[in-house]
């Protein structure tokens, strides 16, 4: 390709990147009070699905990035997902809450992570799965500079240590101490660092 046309492409690229900046920024002004608590300078980035936002508490900084589900299901009252301040939520990934999911402070997501606090019932076999309800309804807890890699699933009942790290396609079922890193389906604890306690929040 002639160099000619490098500065025409990174202009074209500089303008994109503005408008998807100022569009990003707008859609979040626009929708930030029907949430229970929205932090300054955090931005939700369109498309984006979201439900029970009266039940969602956004701190400041945060990022959730193009394609994200956010879902508080039933009509129970306070905050059933809660995103802490300067975390980033990578695309494509679905945080549901019944009662209580909580993203720690500056906690990083690759893309495509499912977190919840609940599960289906299936136990009748002539009923549809969607039609039995929801079980095991507990809560969940990702602690403060946590790293989930691309594909990671977070069961109802875990907690998820400060400053851990999930492997990529990891389904975690059980508790991740603080400095943990767990990897597989299900995740064990392969090493935990020694420097959990220096995470800043």
């Amino acid at each position: 390709m002639p160099r000619r046309r490098e500065p025409l492409g990174r202009a074209f690229i500089a303008g994109y990147r503005g408008l998807a900046r100022v569009y990003r920024k707008g859609f979040s002004v626009l929708v930030s009070g029907a949430f229970a608590d929205f932090g300054a300078n955090s931005v939700l980035a369109p498309p984006i699905r979201i439900e029970g936002e009266e039940r969602i508490a956004v701190g400041s900084g945060v990022f959730v990035a193009p394609g994200c589900w956010l879902h508080v299901e039933g009509d129970r009252q306070g905050v059933a997902i809660e995103i802490g301040d300067g975390s980033s939520i990578g695309a494509y990934s679905s945080i549901s809450a019944v009662r209580s999911v909580r993203i720690g402070k500056r906690v990083l997501t690759a893309r495509n992570i499912y977190v919840s606090d609940h599960s289906h019932d299936f136990a009748e076999l002539d009923v549809a799965v969607r039609d039995q309800g929801l079980t095991r309804i507990e809560p969940v807890e990702i602690g403060d500079g946590a790293w989930l890699g691309e594909n990671v699933v977070v069961l109802p009942g875990v907690r998820i240590g400060k400053g851990a790290v999930i492997g990529a396609n990891s389904v975690v079922t059980a508790d991740v101490p603080d400095g943990g890193i767990a990897v597989g389906a299900p995740a064990r604890v392969i090493r935990v660092r020694a420097d959990a306690d220096a995470v800043e929040p």
